[in-house]
């Protein structure tokens, strides 16, 4: 008689299944309310397409060439076939379909999202360590300030007074873009990440001029991920100082760095790595009002351009990219999490 699969086996397979379970039911759902809100929101589609001075034969031609002369439930089950072949729909804006436009711009904002996210996590992390080395302290509250401030006040409004600052006063940084006109159009898009392009085209001045481009909207995003972070790294930390292996370190006389980074530090990576991997995908998402402000030519201008040009397709495509991606990096950030920590593991093998 054959013995079965190991019981770790079997526990691996069942949970690998109820992942992609979960992550398909979380997809679904995405796409349903992403339709019905297309739906719900006041623009009518066909107007759009036809054009405000269709006469009655057109505009019903154009419902009709987009399904919604359709009773709602097989618009919805069309909606999701499309979607399941990579059909999002041809844009009204550009003539293009949203999927060559998501693929042009997605880049921009994955570019915007990781330097934010090196920023906020290059400040925030060492600030949490020291405000909790200095718990109830002057260090403490000035990095609690500070993270405070990130919170509260609006993007829009900082990022309006960075470039008044920084841009038109002292002229540190460049302005609005990614790149000036004289090189906007003789860099050859490869990669899509505007450093990396000028880089392999061999241009250090274009590179240059990338960088100050990037600068300020990362350093304004990376401020709000920076705020989270540390304000995380501060919880951990906490919690890990006050641990008896901690006192029996300080008991034996080990340096005060030692403690800090060679063993609390070190025991809280594991939830600080699904910190990071949070943070990365909250800057996806919420990159619309940087990327408005600094004119960045990411997804998030492009929701909003198309929003105003009353270009649904545009609208629901870019919006269900934006949450698959988060959705995928949550996901992403839960499988590290596990992966990482024994005790889940076990867990997950018994």
């Amino acid at each position: 008689m054959r013995a079965g699969p190991p019981v770790a086996g079997r526990s691996s397979i069942k949970a690998a299944a109820g992942l992609v379970v979960g992550l398909a039911v979380t997809l679904l759902g995405l796409v349903v309310v992403t339709f019905l809100i297309g739906r719900v929101v006041p623009i009518d589609p066909a107007l759009v397409v036809a054009g405000d001075r269709a006469g009655p034969a057109a505009y019903q031609a154009a419902r009709v060439a987009l399904g919604l002369d359709l009773p709602l439930h097989e618009q919805l089950l069309l909606y999701l076939w499309n979607v399941l072949n990579g059909d999002l729909g041809r844009s009204t804006m550009t003539g293009l379909t949203v999927a060559e436009d998501v693929a042009r711009v997605f880049p921009a904002t994955v570019e915007l999202a990781m330097a934010g996210t090196i920023i906020g996590v290059g400040l925030g992390v060492p600030m949490g360590v020291i405000a909790a080395a200095r718990a109830g302290r002057l260090a403490d509250h000035l990095v609690r300030a500070v993270a405070l401030v990130g919170y509260s006040v609006p993007v829009f409004w900082l990022g309006l007074v960075g470039l008044l600052v920084f841009y038109a006063r002292l002229g540190w940084v460049a302005g609005p873009g990614r790149l000036d006109v004289v090189w906007a159009y003789t860099i050859p898009e490869v990669t899509g990440f505007v450093l990396i392009d000028t880089l392999l085209a061999g241009e250090p001045a274009a590179m240059l001029d990338g960088f100050r481009h990037l600068i300020l909207p990362a350093a304004i995003l990376g401020y709000f991920s920076m705020a989270y972070v540390a304000r995380m790294t501060r919880s951990l930390m906490i919690e890990q100082l006050g641990q008896d292996y901690i006192l029996a370190a300080r008991a034996k006389g080990a340096p005060e760095a030692q403690i800090l980074w060679g063993h609390a530090f070190r025991n809280i990576l594991v939830p600080l790595v699904t910190v990071v991997a949070l943070t990365f995908a909250h800057l996806l998402e919420g990159a619309v009002l940087t990327e408005t402000v600094f004119a960045w030519p990411g997804i998030g201008l492009y929701i909003t351009q198309a929003l105003f040009a009353a270009d649904m397709n545009a609208v629901l495509g870019g919006t269900l990219v934006v949450g698959v991606a988060f959705v995928l990096m949550n996901r992403a950030a839960d499988l590290i999490h596990r992966r990482l920590d024994a005790r889940l593991r076990n867990e997950a093998a018994q």
